[in-house]
C-alpha cells in the first residue's frame, strides 16, 4: 500500500550505517531516563555482541543509584563480561575516565557506558552528561562513537520531548525504542524518526536478550 511505503520510506531515510571507528575499542554512550531500560538494554547489547565473539566492556556510569550499579554489575556477570564501577555517589566522569582507559588497556572491542537518568528537565543532569562525552573524547579522540538514546516506547508523545531535550543537549546519533511488545506503539517510531531524523538501532520486544533486535524497517 501506499502508505505502508511512505511509512518505510521515512524510516528507512534515517536509518544512515553508523561507520565503526578505525581503531578499538568503539565506545558507546548510553542515555535515556531512569525506567526507560537503559541497564537492561545494555545488559543485552553486551550478550549479543559477547556471543558474537566481541570482546566487550561496560561502565556503570549511573552512580547516583545504587541499585544501578549493582544492576550493571549483576547483567555483566551474566553476560560473562568485565564492568567498571565506583561506589554509589562517585564522579560519573570519572568511572568514564576509567572505564575508556581499562578498554584499551584490555584490548577491547566495544565499551559501553550506562549513565544517570533523573528526570530529563533536570538541567544538572544534561550538563553532568555533557561533561562526560567530553571526558571520553579527551582520553579517546573521536569517542564516543555513538550516542544511544533508550526510549520506552510506551510513553506515546511524552518520549519525543524528551528525545528533543537530550538530543539538543548531547547530540543524539541514534535511538532504542524499548517496551515494543504487547500493543502496537510504532507510531512513537514515526513521529521521532520523522521529527528528529534520529535513526532507531534497536528495538526491545520482551524480557530475553534476544529480544532485542537490530531495527528493520520493512520487517518492522
Amino acid at each position: 500500500t501506499h502508505l505502508k511505503d511512505l511509512l518505510i520510506r521515512i524510516l528507512e531515510e534515517t536509518q544512515t550505517p553508523k561507520t565503526a571507528p578505525e581503531s578499538k575499542p568503539r565506545v558507546l554512550l548510553i542515555i535515556g531516563v531512569n525506567g526507560s531500560g537503559k541497564t537492561t538494554t545494555i545488559g543485552k547489547l553486551a550478550q549479543r555482541w559477547k556471543d558474537q565473539g566481541k570482546k566487550v566492556i561496560l561502565a556503570a556510569g549511573d552512580t547516583f543509584r545504587a541499585a544501578a550499579i549493582e544492576q550493571m554489575v549483576v547483567w555483566a556477570e551474566r553476560a560473562g563480561v568485565p564492568c567498571v564501577h565506583q561506589k554509589s555517589g562517585a564522579d560519573p566522569s570519572a568511572v568514564a575516565y576509567d572505564a575508556v582507559q581499562s578498554a584499551l588497556s584490555r584490548d577491547m572491542d566495544l565499551l559501553m557506558v550506562d549513565t544517570a537518568g533523573r528526570l530529563q528537565t533536570n538541567t544538572n543532569l544534561m550538563a553532568e552528561l555533557q561533561k562526560v562525552k567530553r571526558v571520553i573524547g579527551k582520553v579517546l579522540p573521536g569517542a564516543p562513537h555513538e550516542t544511544l538514546l533508550v526510549l520506552d516506547a510506551s510513553l506515546g508523545q511524552n518520549s519525543i520531548s524528551q528525545a528533543k531535550l537530550f538530543h539538543e543537549a548531547l547530540e543524539i546519533d541514534g535511538l532504542v525504542m524499548t517496551k515494543l511488545d504487547g500493543t502496537s506503539r510504532g507510531g512513537v517510531l514515526f513521529n521521532i524518526s520523522r521529527e528528529l531524523k534520529l535513526p532507531v538501532r534497536y528495538i526491545g520486544v520482551g524480557e530475553q536478550a534476544e529480544d532485542l533486535q537490530e531495527f528493520e524497517p520493512r520487517a518492522f
